[in-house]
């Protein structure tokens, strides 16, 4: 931990409060297409409502901690401002199922770096957590040049009277290029997050699928009192040794059928992968 006390006040372990332990187990379900994206193709909504609580059943069968609901069959994503109303409002009613199918605690992430969007679904899907990729900073993205939302999504938080939902802010996030904050060392990305109220901070692989490196992991950890955890890459052969820096992992590819994010929840996956993690528990 940092011995530095001034970046901003003293906050209680949001990774606790939500999840009621440490070492805790997020699984992503990763929507299909929603209605306005590339390859959604005209199905009935209710069929990915279904699918995506289908999705909450097995993770939570799995014995999970939490879920975190995505847009992530929406590809290519959007920025933010071009993101329509219509994909917060599928995500909202969805979310909402698979809260009430799952009775876990479950987070929103809008891709990309929608963070207002996000905090509109939390309030109205009763999420109690949003992820966003770039909180504070900016970087250069799939998408582009993605600037950090945490003055406008702060407000927009406040005037929905949802302070209650809490930030997961990404620290050197996967899937783009920082040479734009190049003269700031991974410590200060951290503190950065912080400063700027986060409740807790990411670390993640270069894209979706890879490992987070042990030692970024630590120097994150070291950086911040907020709680940390690894957003991606997350394996049954690397889960212990995760444990040792943070306090939770989201996890989704590693417990899919096939590896492929594209797929389902692999139900003997995830068995083999929570038996892992119930050891490294102790």
């Amino acid at each position: 931990m940092s011995e530095n006390t001034s970046i901003y006040r003293a906050k209680d372990n949001a990774i606790q409060r939500i999840f009621g332990r440490r070492q805790a187990v997020i699984g992503v379900i990763h929507s299909l297409p929603l209605p306005g994206s590339p390859h959604y193709d005209g199905e009935a909504v209710a069929h990915i409502y279904d699918f995506a609580c289908a999705e909450a059943q097995r993770y939570r069968e799995g014995g999970v901690d939490g879920l975190i609901v995505e847009n992530h069959g929406d590809i290519p994503f959007a920025k933010p401002d071009e993101l329509g109303p219509e994909t917060a409002a599928c995500m909202a009613v969805m979310a909402d199922r698979v809260r009430r199918e799952s009775g876990l605690p479950i987070g929103i992430n809008v891709l990309a770096n929608g963070a207002v969007q996000g905090l509109a679904v939390a309030k109205a899907a009763g999420a109690v957590f949003v992820r966003v990729n770039q909180w504070a900073n900016a970087y250069v993205a799939n998408e582009g040049f993605i600037e950090g939302k945490a003055g406008a999504a702060s407000r927009y938080r406040s005037w929905l009277r949802a302070k209650d939902v809490a930030i997961f802010a990404d620290v050197h996030v996967k899937h783009g290029a920082h040479a734009v904050v190049a003269d700031r060392t991974l410590q200060e990305l951290t503190r950065d997050a912080e400063f700027f109220d986060a409740d807790a901070v990411i670390v993640t692989g270069q894209r979706t699928g890879d490992s987070a490196r042990l030692d970024e992991l630590e120097a994150v950890a070291g950086a911040t009192k907020l709680p940390s955890m690894v957003g991606s890459g997350v394996t049954p052969d690397n889960v212990a040794s995760i444990f040792q820096f943070t306090d939770a992992v989201i996890v989704a590819s590693a417990l899919k059928r096939e590896g492929g994010w594209w797929n389902e929840v692999d139900p003997v996956r995830l068995s083999n992968f929570m038996a892992v993690v119930r050891k490294a528990r102790g």
